[in-house]
Order: C-alpha cells, then structure tokens, then sequence
C-alpha cells in the first residue's frame, strides 16, 4: 500500500473563526443581553466605593459630623453585596452562554472531522486531527468557562469607569483618556509578533501529537524493527521546537508587561498633574481629584485582568482558526442524483495519484458480478488498498469511473452510497461500552435477535454467550478486553447487520499459521455471502476461495483468473501460492505471455 503524503487540515482566518462566534453567540439573544447587563451593573456596583472615598475626603475637609459614616457604612455594605450577587449571576450567564458556543463548536467540528472527503483525515495525520478534537478544544473549553468571563467582566469594568472618570470632571476624563494610545502602542507592538507564534505553537502541539500518537499506537511495529531509539528523537525534535516556542510567547509578554506599566505610570502622572491644576483653580473638589485617580487607579486591575490572560485568549483564538478551519471545509457529501439497476461494481480504466509525480493506479480495470468475489493479491505497494478505496469511492479517481449497477459512485449520493458499500479495513475499532450498543452501530433499530443472528452468522455467538454479561458486557479497554480475532469477528458481525449491496474487506484477519485464521477466513464467507465483494487478500488462502483473482503489480492488473486457472498459467500469481504453501515454483517459460 503506498502512503499518501501528509497534508495540513485547513487554518481559519481570525475574522472568518469571530464571525462563526459572532453567528452563534447571536443564536441566544437573551444570554447575550442578560451577560452584558449583569456585567455593566456589577461594574457599576464594584465602582461605588470609590466615589464612597472621595465623598469621606470631601466629607473631612469640610468637618462633617462623624455620624454620617453610619449612612456610608450601609451604603458601602449594600453596594458590596449587589455587586457579590450581580458579578455571580453575570459569570454564570457568561459561563453558560460559552459553555453553549462550545458545545456548538465541538459538535460542528466532530461532524466536520466525520463528513471530512475520505482520505482527507487521514493525509492531515492522526496526530493533527487529534490535537484539534482533544488539545485545541480543551483550550476552547477553558476560555470559555474562565478568560471570556473574567476578561468580559474586565472590559465592562474598564468602560464603566472611563464614563465616571468623564462625570467627575471632563478634563480629567480627557487627561486619562491621552495616555490609552500608550496601551494601543503596546497592542501593536505585542499582537504583530506574537499572533504568529501563537499559530505556530498550535501547529506544532499537533506535529508532536502526531509523533506521540504514532509511536504509541504503532508500539508493536516500533520494538519488531527497534525503531524505539528514532521514535524517542522525533517525540524529542518536536517537543523541544513546542518549548521553543513557548519561551518565544513569554519573552513577547513580558516586552507586552512592560509597556503596560509604562502606559499605567504616565497615566496617573497625567491625572495628578492636571487635578492638582484643576484643584488649584476651583474647578474641582479634593474629593473629585481623589476619585478620579482611583477611577484610574482601578484599571489596573481589569487591565492587569486582560494582560494577564492575554496568553490564554491568544492561544484560544489559535485553536478556535484551527477548529473553524474544520468547520468551514466544504462538506463531501453529494446530493443522489442516480440509482443503482443492481450490484454490479465495474472500475473502468482507473488512474490515481497521491501527489504529483505520486501515480499509484494506472488504468486498473475489472468488474465484479453481482454477488460474487473478487481478490486483489499482488506485493505491498502494488496499490491493492487504494484501488479497493477508489473502488468503495473513499478515493475519487484522477481518471476513469467507477460503477454500482450502472451508475457513477459520485451519482449515487454520500448517504446512499454509505448504506449500500460497506467497507471493512484491518484497522478495528471497538467502542467501549456494551458489547451490543457496538453491534448497533451498523444499525441502531436492530433488536437482540437481531445481532444474536448476526454473530451465529460469523461464528462468534459461542464466546459471546460465554461471557460474564452475554451481549450486554461492558468491553473496551477498561473492561473486558477482546482479542484481535474476536474484534475482527464483531465487525464481520456489524457488516451482516449493515446489509449492504457491496462488501469490500481489506483485513489482516491473522498472521500466517494462527489458529484463529481459518475461523476468521470462514466468518468472512459466511458475512459476505451473496453480497457483490472486493477483498484485498493479504493471506492468498482468502483469495483462493475467491471467485476471481487479479494480480497486482506496480499499480498494474498483471493477471486475471480464477485460482485453478492462474495456477495452471504458472505465472506471478503460482510462484506466490507456491510461495505461501512452501513449495517454490520453477521459473515459468519467458516465452509464454502472461494475462493482463
């Protein structure tokens, strides 16, 4: 089988990721208004302190009666508890209204990921596709549930008390607004550097996702060719540029860090300079200037708020591109605009190419009657695996057609097409949990009798009963474990409860020699028979029971023929077979042609 080269699943752009956010906050008005209300009035609650302290200097500069703390004592105490309640309810809105956003986008993603063109996930590589569902939305998860609240919260504050400072004095609501370009020189300088970075770390949490992932499911292949040595120095290469990277972020936050202080220095130096002015002329109370710097003063902390998670926002918003990157890649279901006439699968001079320069198919060709089988043997890289996929329409061929009973598989329409040509490939997938929810996964309708039929048909009805629970056993990694053979069994077992018109089977069912071979060889007769079948043959035992062979070379049908007739040509297909039954074969005549 040859190996398509990797390519990188789609990045969104940031405007398009703040317009699918912008569409889906706007779903919910309601949360919306009522997180922006409980924050505005929360900010307001929060500010009133502060007019409470330039009250008490003008209070005291003017000699007032200490009697009348009392009624600021109630006052401060009242404001302290509306603004406890209003901050809790408004990051409860707030939490809520990301928590669905979230939701939306998870679904939309994993919908993405399953509805992605075949092929498509599998060349970005399990380790980008992974680090998107997994790592890129547990960041989303987390801004969602803590920085959007808390920097939501921060920027109402900040609004609320630049509008105060203004009802204080105007002039000093000007002085403090001239020092807030400092801020935006600050974002300029920080965000062209570091949106980047950002994007690049993301991408590389990916790639060392992919070495992990790699070396851990393929954990056999690793220690057969002691590869455990070069495994370790990718897992390495990519975690020192993921470190590199990271130390990159942190050195442009604290660059960010430092402007802002500088921003927050001139600021209060402004306020004072002009409220001692001000002051001075009669423009305004001691108690005005007292609370217009603490109004300035406490930005600091919202301000403070923002910076601090800045890190967390931009490393959300990386992971949200990449995630709407998925959700915004064109759908690759099609519309059916024909029907098969019966099961016929013809390929029709086929030619298919990973990448340029890549060809893997040139101009394959065969037709496999309705119900019956068809074997594909050849060498690894012959291209038997992906003329079974062009043949099942996981691969749209570069040229020449694909039939199912006379009409084009790009005709036949995704869903259509999904539920008459199943394919089983020799990756099993068993999903934790009983072991019938897994069977039904082929058909949710299907009641007990139903799947009890399905596994008598493949022969595992006996191992199954056998078990603590029956077809109700808890199975998966953390329960009762299966074994290959019988993992292999359960998914012959889905494809009989599937029912599809054509079967195509590229299954390892067992290594030469194992017991459980044979078992596995006759579950596979008993699930496709009567069903149009392609099977790549990896053990020519299968291929023999076949109704026809072809014979695969360099992306060439070299020969076609029923077993006894490809033995008796004493060609590719006898020197394998003799091969595999330990008896080699002389060398054929040169002279003789072999069949194409």
């Amino acid at each position: 089988m040859t190996t398509p080269p990797p390519v990188s699943l789609p990045i969104a752009r940031y405007r398009d990721s703040l317009r699918w956010l912008a569409r889906t906050t706007l779903r919910h008005p309601l949360l919306l208004v009522a997180a922006l209300g409980t924050g505005v009035l929360a900010a307001a609650a929060a500010l009133v302190p502060v007019y409470a302290m330039g009250w008490l200097v003008d209070a005291t500069v003017a000699g007032r009666a200490a009697s009348d703390i009392v009624v600021l004592v109630v006052v401060l105490v009242a404001a302290a508890l509306v603004a406890g309640a209003l901050s809790g309810l408004s990051t409860y809105v707030i939490v809520r209204l990301g928590e669905t956003a979230v939701a939306v986008l998870r679904e939309d993603v994993v919908a993405g990921v399953l509805d992605l063109p075949s092929g498509v996930a599998e060349r970005g590589g399990r380790g980008d596709v992974l680090s998107r569902v997994g790592d890129d939305i547990a960041r989303i998860t987390r801004a969602g549930g803590e920085v959007v609240p808390a920097v939501l919260s921060a920027v109402l504050l900040v609004a609320v008390s630049l509008g105060s400072l203004f009802g204080v004095d105007p002039v000093l609501g000007v002085g403090g607004l001239l020092t807030l370009p400092l801020y935006g020189v600050a974002l300029l300088w920080y965000l062209p550097r570091s949106a980047h970075v950002y994007a690049e770390e993301r991408v590389a949490a990916g790639e060392r996702t992919e070495a992990l992932a790699s070396s851990l499911f393929g954990r056999e292949t690793v220690h057969a060719y002691r590869m455990e040595q070069a495994r370790l120095d990718e897992i390495r290469t990519a975690s020192d540029r993921m470190r590199s990277l990271s130390v990159s972020v942190f050195r442009l936050l604290l660059g960010f860090v430092g402007r802002v202080n500088l921003a927050e220095f001139c600021g209060m130096a402004v306020l004072f300079v002009v409220g001692f002015v001000r002051y001075t002329q009669g423009d305004v109370t001691i108690g005005g200037v007292t609370t217009a710097i603490l109004l300035f003063h406490r930005l600091f902390t919202p301000l403070g708020t923002v910076l601090f998670l800045f890190d967390d926002m931009q490393s959300a918003g990386a992971a949200m591109n990449r995630l709407v990157g998925v959700v915004r890649m064109p759908s690759a279901r099609a519309a059916a605009r024909a029907t098969p006439a019966d099961r016929v699968l013809r390929v029709d001079d086929v030619r298919f190419a990973y990448g340029p320069g890549d060809d893997v198919l040139h101009g394959v060709s065969f037709t496999v009657p309705a119900g019956r089988r068809l074997a594909l043997v050849g060498a690894s890289g012959a291209g038997k695996t992906t003329a079974a996929l062009v043949a099942a329409g996981a691969l749209a061929p570069d040229s020449g057609n694909v039939r199912l009973g006379g009409a084009a598989l790009s005709e036949i329409g995704t869903d259509a097409l999904r539920s008459r040509v199943a394919v089983l490939s020799q990756d099993v997938h068993v999903v934790a949990g009983p072991l019938i929810d897994d069977l039904r996964l082929a058909d949710e309708n299907a009641d007990e009798d139903a799947v009890w039929r399905a596994l008598e048909t493949v022969g595992a009805d006996a191992w199954v009963r056998a078990l603590p629970a029956g077809v109700h056993t808890e199975v998966g990694a953390h329960h009762h474990r299966l074994t290959a053979a019988q993992q292999q069994q359960i998914a012959l077992a889905r494809l009989v409860l599937r029912d599809p018109d054509v079967a195509i089977l590229d299954e390892a069912t067992a290594e030469a020699g194992s017991a459980g071979a044979s078992a596995l060889e006759r579950a596979a007769l008993a699930a496709t028979e009567g069903r149009t079948t392609l099977i790549v043959a990896h053990r020519l035992t299968q291929a023999a029971s076949a109704d026809a062979i072809a014979v695969m070379a360099a992306g060439r049908i070299v020969e076609f023929g029923s077993h006894e007739a490809l033995l008796a040509q004493k060609g590719a297909y006898a020197r394998q077979w003799d091969a595999w039954r330990g008896h080699p074969a002389p060398p054929s005549d040169p002279s003789r042609p072999s069949s194409d």
